[in-house]
């Protein structure tokens, strides 16, 4: 059983709500043979019930293959399968006369003849026109078809003799029956695009949100040295006409200079600064409002301490972060639990969830995400632990030792080159 637990946790929400259409759709095929296909063998004796097997067989099994084309081609991946929706229409036709044949000329007419006959009669349109109704791109074309196979039984049973009244019965049948199975096609094709928009739209709201942050972090850096950059060139095309005129003005113009470019090296190791640095407790209630509205129960334990050192909540924030990403990027979760514990030694961040298949790799092929979070706690001393736990559950735990004098905010080492900031 584990082989296709696997199998089945591999796949995507969307994958998983287009598999399970299409198997429904599939054992509509099964469930004629089982119906109305093996009872007519008691019914109708070996002869007559074998023959009517071996057609319900074959219009389950040109079902099947309908289904499979009509949602491929919904997904866009082949062309509408016109031809076989012909085929599958004149089969359906072609059994349902001939079970209406059996109806007047086989066993004398008896009871069970008729009874088996005519639930294959109205099983085979009714499922026929239903699958049909699959691989229709327009509404009115469904109409159409559910009516067509709808009045063609009316009319059929008028032709062989039958009281109006059972060929007005016949028809509306059909109609009902034809229409419920039609209107669950035109449904599920729509319940399974509107998911895999929402997948898409998700992916594209993650995009967006990346796109919109790289945009923001190049209007602060304009903002901080457009206007700097601007004055540097004017006071050095100053200083080197000045210095052409041998003025000593010029020396003062270069100086000005100087202090520009060190005020402006300030100003961009404190963007740098604040765009690599994360604030635990924010990071914490946007991994908690993100993977709630993808639909995953996130709950958070543990009050974040105030006095916990900036680099120590930057690194933890940056282990949320790489976090809730997986979580929302790989597997399949319906839960994460987020734990934060502190003591008087270290603080431990605990995430873990549900989803994930066995042997999958949590962030890539290889790992770059935690690699990096693995650099990042190694230079306050801190350690990362992530892998999968029984039953498809992955935990990631970060523990970071707290020094017995935490430096204040501010102090750390300040970068004296264009590595240095950027790094």
């Amino acid at each position: 059983m584990r082989e296709p637990s696997r199998w089945w946790r591999r796949k995507s929400t969307p994958a998983k709500v287009e598999t399970y259409t299409r198997w429904s759709f599939h054992f509509f095929g099964v469930g004629e043979v089982l119906v109305v296909g093996l009872p007519s063998l008691g019914a109708l004796g070996p002869r007559l019930g074998s023959l009517l097997l071996a057609m319900v067989c074959a219009h389950a099994a040109v079902c099947a293959v309908a289904v499979s084309r009509a949602l491929d081609w919904t997904r866009g991946r082949r062309r509408q399968p016109v031809h076989l929706l012909w085929v599958l229409g004149a089969v359906s036709a072609v059994i349902a006369a001939a079970a209406l044949a059996i109806v007047e000329h086989g066993a004398h007419g008896s009871d069970d003849v008729g009874t088996a006959a005519g639930a294959v009669f109205g099983t085979v349109l009714i499922l026929g026109a239903g699958i049909i109704a699959l691989g229709l791109g327009r509404r009115r074309h469904v109409f159409f078809v559910v009516i067509g196979f709808a009045a063609g039984a009316g009319t059929v049973s008028l032709l062989l003799d039958a009281p109006a009244a059972a060929a007005a019965v016949t028809t509306l049948v059909v109609l009902l029956g034809a229409g419920f199975v039609s209107f669950t096609a035109v449904f599920s094709v729509w319940l399974l695009d509107a998911v895999y928009e929402l997948d898409e739209a998700r992916e594209t709201r993650a995009r967006l949100a990346v796109a919109e942050e790289r945009l923001r972090f190049g209007r602060d850096l304009h903002d901080v040295m457009g206007r700097n950059l601007a004055v540097i060139a004017l006071k050095s095309e100053l200083a080197v006409q000045l210095a052409q005129r041998g003025r000593p003005e010029a020396v003062a113009q270069m100086v000005e200079v100087q202090r520009l470019a060190h005020e402006s090296q300030r100003e961009v190791r404190e963007v740098v600064r604040g765009y690599r640095e994360a604030d635990l407790g924010s990071e914490l209630a946007g991994a908690q409002g993100v993977l709630t509205a993808a639909g995953i129960d996130c709950t958070v334990t543990g009050p974040v301490p105030v006095e916990l050192p900036a680099g120590v909540q930057s690194a933890l924030g940056w282990v949320v972060r790489e976090a809730a990403t997986n979580v929302l990027r790989h597997g399949d979760a319906r839960w994460c639990r987020v734990r934060l514990s502190t003591t008087e030694e270290r603080v431990v961040l605990s995430v873990e969830n549900d989803g994930v298949a066995a042997g999958q790799e949590p962030s890539g092929p290889a790992g770059s995400g935690l690699a990096g979070l693995r650099e990042r706690l190694a230079r306050i001393d801190g350690t990362l632990e992530a892998g999968p736990v029984d039953k498809g559950r992955f935990r990631l735990t970060a523990r970071i030792p707290l020094p017995a004098h935490a430096a204040p905010a501010g102090t750390a080492k300040t970068p004296t080159t264009v590595s240095e900031i950027t790094r």
